[in-house]
């Protein structure tokens, strides 16, 4: 059986990047957080680390061991703070897995609205990128998720809730922005800025321009919409991208337009199988979605 103690150490000093800094996060000593990681290495019957000098530095598998304790650690921690709040008698918990521009867009308005009629109210909130969401329900315990569809995962129950459109977002002096929505061939002649080719958005648009045998003009690639957005802010180009990522930058020194297209963005709800809906995770979904509907005739798209 490995120590908790030892896992500690070993998560702070790779998450610190030395034992000095691990014993200061640990209040411990130097001398005891060594003798931690070194039980922890005779425990595990591998190499945790390269001895280089007097300094540690993790091997590939003290790296990969480190994801797992990470993992099994955040749930321990998680697991202490159910007990507290059944000990307490605090039911209104939730845990919410969710991409962080849903978090800023509708997950954050929607808290602060439930609160205000349950004040007791408390809430874990992970924010995963889109394309990691699958990977994490699988090792997250959570009450609700939220996520652009389409989730394929046997472990969750998927509640569609909103359909929308894309926008373009540009400058505020751009040539395009006189016009109240923006087609494809409108982009045609403009310098783009799009997201990265693994993205929903990205792969959609270059579809788009192929079948008018157009080859899209990008000219800056950013790993997200977020960034996408406030590049062309600056005028570097225009980019495609889901409304909640351009309400969710919080700018105003941009236009938006609809973008009129087939192409549709869902979002759906994530609830784990065979897990009752408590009461406070009904009230935050109906809150999310009315958020949800705040947000889409805050673009004018309705």
């Amino acid at each position: 059986m490995l120590n908790v103690r030892e896992l500690e150490a070993f998560r702070a000093f790779i998450e610190c990047g030395s034992v000095t800094q691990a014993a200061e996060r640990l209040n411990r000593t130097q001398p005891q957080v060594g003798r931690l990681l070194t039980s922890l290495e005779e425990s595990v019957g591998f190499r945790l680390f390269n001895r280089i000098g007097k300094r540690l530095q993790a091997t590939p598998e003290g790296w990969r061991f480190y994801e797992e304790v990470d993992r099994v650690m955040r749930e321990l921690q998680s697991l202490s703070r159910s007990a507290e709040q059944i000990r307490s008698g605090v039911s209104d918990h939730l845990r919410i897995l969710v991409a962080p521009h849903i978090t800023n867009a509708l997950v954050s308005p929607a808290l602060a609205a439930l609160q205000r009629s349950s004040p007791d109210l408390t809430a874990e909130v992970a924010s995963r990128v889109r394309l990691d969401i699958e990977t994490w329900i699988s090792l997250e315990q959570f009450d609700i998720g939220v996520s652009v569809l389409p989730i394929d995962n046997p472990t969750v129950e998927v509640e569609p809730f909103l359909t929308t459109r894309a926008v373009v977002v540009m400058a505020q002096d751009h040539p395009l922005v006189n016009r109240q929505a923006i087609k494809v061939a409108d982009l045609f002649d403009f310098a783009l800025v799009a997201t990265h080719s693994r993205s929903l958005l990205r792969q959609q648009l270059e579809r788009l321009f192929r079948e008018h045998a157009q080859k899209p003009n990008i000219r800056f690639e950013a790993t997200n919409g977020l960034t996408a957005c406030q590049l062309a802010a600056q005028g570097l180009g225009v980019a495609l991208a889901d409304p909640f990522v351009a309400l969710s930058t919080g700018a105003r020194n941009f236009a938006i337009r609809p973008f009129v297209s087939e192409i549709e963005l869902e979002y759906g709800f994530l609830y784990p199988i065979g897990r009752a809906r408590s009461p406070a995770t009904q009230a935050l979904a109906d809150a999310i979605r009315i958020a949800a509907q705040d947000g889409i005739a805050e673009l004018g798209m309705q």
